[in-house]
């Protein structure tokens, strides 16, 4: 084989291994530097639904144990607004526990967020729905990649109209909303975060709670 021909062949495998590139391993375009959203001491820039006991810090993270709850956070983060951004914490469940974490969406008393999308949280829980699912939407069947009592890492990853979720680096949902796509209400636009507390019975730990977003334009 020619000098010439192997440099072409390393060329045409070089463009070739560029397209195949998924998009979870593509930076988010012009990201700024990873924020945090906890500080690992309270509940700060967070503020609780209808029961808010359900809610606790301990040993640097957050405890969600007890009645149907929601935790959104309201911090000077983006002032609470994200749109395009890269969010990532790490999770823990225990026994039968479910809880989920919502984006784009907004505070609101009582009852299941209305706006935005969950990302669900869920190893051992009755319902098939499990951890790294898009709820309602692209969902992970029984099959957990969560293990319960053991960290895992839970990223997710919001640009234009595509979702990408991680759990542990491996891609649980690649989605892309289509342009007619209209389901209760919900669809990609912005908000902030929130976490879940499903019931009495579930309890969940989260950590090291971080998004960064890209630098708003210049002037």
């Amino acid at each position: 084989m020619t000098r010439k021909l192997m440099l072409l062949l390393l060329f045409v495998s070089l463009i070739v291994a560029g397209c195949q590139m998924t998009p979870e391993k593509k930076p988010l375009s012009q990201a700024g530097p990873w924020q945090s959203l906890f500080d690992g001491e309270s509940l700060d820039g967070w503020k609780a639904s209808e029961n808010k006991d359900t809610f606790s810090v301990s040993d640097g993270k957050i405890i969600v144990a007890g009645p149907r709850s929601h935790l959104f956070y309201v911090g000077p983060v983006n002032d609470a607004n994200f749109t395009n951004f890269e969010f990532k914490a790490d999770v823990m469940t225990t026994e039968g526990s479910n809880s989920g974490i919502y984006f784009h969406t907004e505070y609101q008393e009582r009852g299941w967020p209305s706006k935005g999308f969950e990302c669900q949280v869920n190893t051992t829980h009755s319902d098939r729905k499990k951890t790294g699912g898009l709820y309602d939407v692209q969902d992970v069947i029984d099959d957990a990649p969560s293990v319960d009592d053991q960290w895992f890492h839970y990223y997710i990853r919001v640009e234009g109209n595509h979702v990408i979720v991680q759990i542990d680096g491996k891609t649980t949902v690649a989605w892309t909303q289509p342009e007619d796509w209209e389901r209760s209400g919900r669809r990609i636009a912005q908000g902030t975060f929130a976490l879940q507390g499903h019931d009495p019975k579930s309890v969940v730990h989260y950590k090291n709670i971080m998004v960064r977003v890209p630098p708003a334009p210049m002037d």
